[in-house]
Formats: structure tokens, sequence, C-alpha cells
């Protein structure tokens, strides 16, 4: 019987056991590469795990989920570019469920630190780390780690694919490597002799692998600049196959129905008028839930909802206060973290005014566009599953112990997905749809999620608190002393994932604030765990989402208790303590012309956080519009390090923005008898094309290191709104949504 694999807590210690033997400074490449899972057809040469050539076209992998981020266009371009192929030459797949796929930079960041403060050798330790998701199954996309994990080893396969086509081509003509180059696909040769990579497949096939340096970044021909992106015709066209478009021979539709009290049990239920519904076929036995089979998705839903069913109680308090009492009792107790203590903050310095507040946020949903779906196929003791997933080596191996079989008997076809914000990084929707089709051996089955059914069986963005103390002096901040409570996302993730909780300081409480670059000479941090059992994971910017409202907020606070202009105040800070934070402050600044004045009427309010690597700054206007605040424009900077495709970047931190301001104005999911109350869009809005706010954004490209884009856009965007509003209306915003507080055009 297949088995999820188990790692005890005192194996997932990190210390100088685990970087014995050889870090080079610097290095990137790990000595033992896991197995290249691609199997070359006749003809057909495979270079790595990425690069694939036959006789007909070039394959590229891009084993990251595609979720609308363009991670595929930029990943392909990555390899291309050292390949010397245009993206128009190439097909890009997701390619399958291999240990070849694991993201090194993922695990380089077990190592504590704020981030912007780690030095080269960390960064160098971070890398050789990284090698570790190779056993801990980490075929994962998340935490803004695609560009960070395939910046360095894309660009070595690209180039090392290049090398190998010369050598064949070489050996081909009797000539040496180094008289050969090449151009959009072929090798050229002297005497104006072109050779289609294609053509050298077979013989290319038959060579180990040429390393190759990199090409430097002044050679760059589709790097740095904007590309149309791979999945665009698809997408406008309605030809792009999600998971939910999956068609099969012979194939039924199912919808899943589950205890709406999360986490109770199902004890019993009479499907007998279900299944009188024509067209209704069976209802199968789920453990905590079931799902009704019928001839298409619209009728097995509307069949599942006249299914009597004898539901459990949820192991959570009845009411969404009690909840809300569990968050704020964590405070009493021991805290989890102290990820930053500078200065003594026990003591108000001589001279100062303290300033206290305190901020609440709720839960949240994902509320993908698509809805949780995956299609299976149970046949003779193998398993095929359609699933738009995050993790495929994760989703196989759960797929693999719920069915009782090895994880070699499952292949996981990895499709786009219509949005996953880190919900589609759990496996419980492709194991039901697993499950399913075990019990319907030989008939491929599309198990699809109400609306009503996704949004109310989320694995939820933790609500949290925040208990913030602070001293000003003189115009600038001389304390904070920051305590934050919420449940641990990252306690059930990685239960949920690998069958074991991470011991030690949960840095996902803290982050957003810990680590953000200002210099406050008495600063500290902890990070309390609630005792709940609501079902929490990982949304998009995890901890960052609530901690950049909470710290922003403050920072706004504390700079009008000091009597100083809230982006001065800031900036400040930032140039004493990292330059690239000081940077997009000032970027910002020039952008939207901020004078610390705005006319009767108007609102402006600015936010900076770190996160992911990557400092961000906003600055957001609203306006009074009849009585109803309406956000008018909003400005951008952010510093990647490398601007890969300076085009989707833009795309990834407006969208980001729009995604936390859609939270900040409307989110939330509140519980009663341990169920969400929040059950479709009606109930849970978001902000629509007529409310989003013009944007202009601008790409940095001023330190070091690459940072990620998907989720740093998130974080600042609640707070700059908030401290727009409060400019506008003189009223703090401290809890959120502010629908709850302020009139919002919706």
């Amino acid at each position: 019987m297949a088995n999820v694999r188990k790692i005890a807590r005192r194996s997932f210690l990190i210390g100088s056991a685990a970087i014995v033997g050889g870090v080079a400074f610097g290095a990137y490449y790990v000595a033992r590469p896991a197995p290249n899972p691609l199997t070359p057809g006749e003809g057909e040469a495979v270079f790595n795990p990425f690069v694939a050539i036959s006789a007909e076209k070039i394959t590229l992998i891009a084993p990251r989920a595609e979720m609308g981020q363009g991670v595929h266009t930029t990943w392909a371009a990555l390899i291309a570019e050292e390949l010397d192929v245009t993206l128009d030459q190439v097909e890009v797949i997701h390619g399958p469920a291999a240990a070849a796929y694991y993201n090194t930079a993922m695990m380089g960041e077990v190592i504590p630190s704020k981030g912007y403060d780690k030095s080269d050798f960390m960064h160098a330790i971070s890398d050789h780390l990284g090698a570790l998701g190779k056993v801990m199954d980490m075929q994962v996309t998340g935490g803004s780690t695609s560009m960070k994990d395939g910046y360095m080893r894309m660009r070595a396969a690209g180039a090392s694919a290049r090398e190998t086509l010369k050598q064949a081509a070489a050996n081909r003509l009797g000539l040496s490597r180094d008289q050969l180059s090449t151009k959009d696909g072929q090798v050229i040769a002297p005497g104006d002799v072109a050779i289609p990579f294609t053509d050298l497949a077979g013989e290319a096939a038959d060579l180990s692998p040429v390393e190759a340096p990199l090409r430097p970044r002044s050679e760059w021909k589709l790097l740095g600049k904007g590309q149309p992106r791979i999945d665009m015709t698809g997408k406008v066209t309605g030809t792009a196959t999600f998971s939910i478009d999956t068609r099969l021979p012979g194939m039924k539709f199912a919808a899943l129905k589950a205890n709406p009290s999360l986490g109770g049990e199902m004890r019993s239920y009479d499907a007998t008028e279900a299944l009188s519904m024509p067209g209704v076929e069976q209802v199968v036995d789920l453990g905590n839930g079931f799902a009704v089979v019928a001839s298409n998705t619209w009728l097995a839903i509307q069949a599942a909802e006249v299914v009597q069913a004898d539901w459990g109680a949820a192991p959570v308090p009845a009411t969404h206060d009690g909840i809300r009492s569990a968050i704020r009792a964590a405070f009493d107790t021991a805290p989890n973290s102290t990820l930053r203590d500078d200065g003594d903050t026990a003591t108000l310095p001589q001279g100062a005014q303290e300033v206290t507040a305190e901020y609440e946020v709720p839960f949240l949903a994902h509320a993908t566009m698509e809805p949780l779906n995956a299609t299976a196929l149970f046949d003779n003791d193998r398993l095929q599953i359609w699933s738009g997933n995050q993790g495929p080596i994760l989703t196989r191996n759960h797929c693999a112990e719920a069915l009782g079989i090895e994880p070699e008997q499952v292949e996981v076809i990895t499709t786009l997905m219509g949005g996953g914000f880190g919900r589609r990084g759990e496996m419980d929707f492709s194991v039901y749809a697993a499950r399913l089709a075990q019990a319907m051996p030989g008939t491929p089955v599309q198990l699809t999620w109400s609306r009503e059914e996704d949004m109310t069986h989320d694995f939820y963005r933790p609500g949290a608190m925040a208990r913030m103390r602070g001293a000003v002096r003189e115009g600038t901040a001389l304390m904070v002393d920051a305590e934050i409570a919420s449940q641990s996302a990252l306690s059930q993730a990685m239960t949920r994932w690998m069958g074991f909780t991470p011991s030690g300081p949960d840095t996902a409480i803290v982050d957003g604030v810990f680590n953000q670059p200002y210099a406050i000479p008495n600063f500290r941090t902890r990070g309390y765990v609630a005792d709940l059992q609501v079902p929490v994971g990982f949304w998009r910017s995890v901890g960052a989402s609530f901690n950049g409202f909470f710290m922003e907020s403050f920072m706004d606070e504390m700079a009008h208790a000091a009597g100083a202009d809230p982006l001065e105040f800031r900036l400040s800070l930032a140039r004493k303590e990292w330059e690239p934070a000081a940077k997009v402050l000032e970027t910002v600044k020039e952008m939207s012309g901020w004078t610390g004045q705005t006319p009767e009427g108007t609102g402006r309010g600015v936010a900076m956080t770190y996160s992911f690597g990557t400092p961000v700054a906003q600055v957001i206007e609203v306006a009074d519009e009849d009585g109803m605040i309406q956000v008018t424009k909003a400005w951008i900077a952010a510093d990647l390090g490398v601007a890969l495709d300076p085009q989707n970047l833009e795309a990834q931190l407006s969208g980001g923005m729009a995604f936390g301001l859609s939270a900040a104005m409307f989110g939330e999911i509140t519980f009663a008898e341990g169920a969400a109350e929040q059950t479709n869009f009606p109930d849970y809005d978001g902000i629509r094309m007529h409310t989003m706010p013009k944007v202009e954004v601008r790409v940095i490209e001023a330190q070091e290191h690459i940072g990620g884009a998907g989720e740093p856009g998130t974080p600042p965007a609640a707070p700059a709104l908030a401290n727009a509003i409060y400019d506008l209306t003189g009223n703090r915003p401290r809890r959120l949504p502010l629908m709850k507080d302020f009139d919002l055009q919706s």
C-alpha cells in the first residue's frame, strides 16, 4: 500500500549537517541531479528534463502551474533565450509529476532571516539547501518562487542543449564546435550553411550533454522584453483546455456534497429522491460526503441538493464570535516566535509619544473563477487524473495512498487552471475524484464542486489580530512592539501535504512585520498561534496579506502622531535600513506627484511592504462620489532585481493589487455552527471593472537578487487604501473588510 512520505520532526532540522560536504560559494548546481523523467521517442533527443527535440518539433517543459500568472511564457523564455529559438518555434507543456522538477527556491527559504539582509554566502547556502525539495516531493508552484527557481537552471538547460546541437552539427560537417553559431533554431556553419535543430535531433540524441556558460545580459533577445503570452490565443478563442474542459470517451459527470460543518462527519444519507431523477445514475459514499453521478454536471449538482444527509457537528466554536475569541485568547499564551527583538521595547524612550492600536482581519476564501474539479479514470489498478493542481507529486502520492496503490500506478496530467492563489496546492479535490473513479472502474468521471461547495469547503486565509505599540519623537519612529495572533496555515498545510507538523517558530504568522526594512532602533515582533480547527491554508501572499495591513496602517498612525508626512516618514526610515526599499518609495512619490496635500473630496494613502524578496510601494487615491468612496487611481513601484518580462510583471503587480483591494473592501468569511455563511459571489464580492482604479506601474531593477512577482503586489493594497480613506474622512480603519465601516462604491 502506498504511503505519503512521513518525515519525523527531528529529521527536518536544518543545521550544520545539512550543509557539510562542499557548499561552493555562489554554487547553484547540486551534485546528484534527479533522474530525467522524459523518455525519447525514435529519433528524438532529450537533452535534459526541460528540452526535447524531434524531427517534427521543439518541446520545452515548464513544470510550474499556469494559473494566469504567465509562468509558462517566462519559464519557456528562460530556456529559449539560451537555446536560441523564438517562442513561436516551440511547444510548451507542463510535464509529468517527477522529482527532476522540484522547486529549488522554495526549500531555500527555510533559513531564518529578514530576507533583504541575507549575505551572498547565505544566498549560496539557500541555493544548496534548495536540493532538499528533491527528496521532499516539492514540485510545487507557490511562494512567488518560479522565476527564482528557474532563473539559472533553465538558462543552463537551454545553453547545454544548444551546445550539444552544435556538437552534433560539428560532427556531421567535420568542423569544430567553435566554428559554429546558432540563430532562431538553426545551427549556422561557414558558407551560410544553416541546419535546423529538428534535423539534428537524431544525431544529438547519441551525444553526452555539453555544458556551456550563460550568455551575458547584453546579448539577451527575449529576456528583459515583453513577450506575447503563449497561452493567449487559446484563452481568447476559448480553445485552451482547463481542468473543467477535460472530455474523455464515455465520461460521466459528478457533483460533490460534503459536510458543511467543517471537519464534521457524515453519519448517513438518503439518496432515494435523487436517484429517482432521470439521468442520475448513482450516489457514491466518499466518507465525509458523497458524489452524485449523472449524465451532466448541472443535473448532478441539482440532484446532490435533494439528498438528505445527517451531518455531524464541526470541532470549532458554534459562533463566529467564539472563533474570534479563540484568536484573541492566543495573546494570553506563550509566543510561538520572537523573530525580531532589537533594542528595548519594554521602556518608552525618554520624551517620546506612545502610540497604540489594535487591528483585525477576517477569514478569506480563495474564490477562484474556475471551481474545483478533477477528472479521473481508474482501470486495471492504474489511475489517470486530470487536475489543475499546484503540486503534481503531492497529488500523485495522496491519490495513491487513498486508493491503496503505489505512486508509480498514478499518472497526473496537470492542466491550465482558472486561478489558484494557493487553493490548488491542496490535494482534497483530486483525491475525491480518484476515490470516485475507483468506485467506477473503467469509466472516466469528472467531479465538479458547485460554487457553494467550493466556497464553503476552502482552506481559508486565517483571520488574524494585532496589538501594536510604538513610540515617536521628533518626527520619526523610535519603537515598534508588535503582537500578532492567528492560526498556523503553515502547520496545517504541511501536515496535510507531508504528514508532519514542523516545529519551531512560524515565520508566516509574522511575515510582513518582523522583516520590514525600516531602521527602527527598538523593534520587537511576537507571533501567537490560535488554538482553532478552522481549516486554513496558503492564500496569496500568506501572512504578509494581513501583516501588511497591520504594519503599514500602524506606520501611518505613527507618522500622523509624529506630525510627519506619511511617505517621508517611511522614506527616512527605509533609507537607513535598505536602499531598494527607499527606492520604491522615492519612485512612487515621483510617479504620483505626492506632495502630502490633497484637495477637498480626495484622499491619498501610501504603503510599502517587503515580501517574497520584493519591496513594493503603492499610493492609492480615493474620492468622495456623492457620499460613496470611489477608488480612482493607483501607482505601484516594485524592485524585482531582474525584470525578465516587464510587461508580465506589470500585469502581476496590478493584478495582485486588485486582488488585495477586493479582499480589503469586501472579502469576509464568517461561520455559524461550523459552516461558512458566504456561499457565492453575491455574498463574497470583489472589485469590478468599473470600480478598478487607473493603475501605473514601474518596475525597478536595483536590488542584487531576483524577487518574486505573483504575491508582493497584494500586501500593500489594503493599508494604502485604508490610509487613503483616513486622509479623506478622518476616520481610521482598523478592521477589514472596509465595507463594514465605510460606504464603498461597488
